[in-house]
């Protein structure tokens, strides 16, 4: 029996579609990452951090498509500073247009006001999505092992790191983890998100936590709404937490964040 439809195939569909009008020369692409400045240093920021207290990595985020609008009205830049100044350890951006009101500009807005490495959020589904991630500014890039073949996993993840990126891989399950571990990921993301439901599963992250090797830099995704939550994953060995939704609508997000980064102190 096949699985039910998902927002992410709908997503990935319109994606791919981008993706096959792409006719631009990889290869050229290449040469102007490899022409670039060094980023940031992503996982080495969130390791860090991680030492005094779980790293939050905070996300600029205008809607989704399960909830609709969250803040459309944003500032990319007064976020990101009121997030740095709350402790952040990174920021996370959606540029997504189409399903979650995102853009380069934003990143670019976000990435230029703080100090703060930024991960590229957004559905990479070609050896190009991986270039324009660096070349819009972006310290590192999400790979969703849910999204992609692993041919498409490997592929990317060896180019990602080869133009200087790290490297965010998105896990769900033992199985993806896997596969993430097989392409040598350093930095994986278990989203407790469930793809069909949408639901949220706190039990996946705590379950899969003691499930990814010692050396990989563990992120727990979605869902993180309450300084409890942050303390359960820190102390389940979690690094650091990916909080979107909750720091958008907080009336005082830099208060928000500090309490996240504290709650595993």
């Amino acid at each position: 029996m096949n699985r039910p439809a998902t927002y992410l195939d709908r997503i990935l569909l319109q994606h791919r579609e981008v993706a096959a009008k792409d006719d631009r020369n990889v290869d050229q692409l290449v040469e102007r990452c490899l022409a670039m400045a060094p980023t940031r240093g992503f996982r080495r920021r969130v390791l860090n951090d991680a030492q005094s207290g779980i790293s939050v990595i905070s996300e600029i985020k205008r809607r989704s498509p399960s909830k609709g609008d969250l803040a459309v009205g944003l500032d990319p830049e007064v976020i990101a500073l009121s997030y740095e100044s709350g402790g952040a350890s990174c920021l996370s951006v959606l540029t997504d247009e189409e399903f979650f009101g995102g853009s380069i500009l934003d990143l670019q807005r976000a990435s230029s006001a703080c100090s703060l490495p930024v991960l590229r959020k957004d559905f990479t589904v070609s050896l190009h999505d991986v270039c324009d991630a660096r070349l819009m500014g972006a310290d590192c890039v999400l790979l969703i092992a849910a999204a992609l073949s692993q041919v498409e996993l490997q592929e990317f993840h060896g180019l990602a790191t080869h133009i200087g990126l790290d490297v965010l891989v998105e896990i769900h399950d033992e199985v993806e983890l896997a596969r993430a571990i097989e392409v040598g990921a350093s930095l994986i993301g278990v989203n407790q998100r469930d793809l069909v439901t949408f639901q949220v599963d706190h039990a996946r992250a705590l379950r899969m936590a003691h499930e990814i090797p010692e050396g990989v830099v563990r992120v727990a995704e979605s869902g993180v709404r309450h300084p409890q939550d942050a303390a359960e994953l820190g102390a389940a060995g979690y690094h650091a937490v990916l909080v979107g939704e909750s720091l958008v609508t907080s009336p005082d997000p830099s208060e928000a964040v500090r309490l996240l980064r504290s709650a595993s102190v």
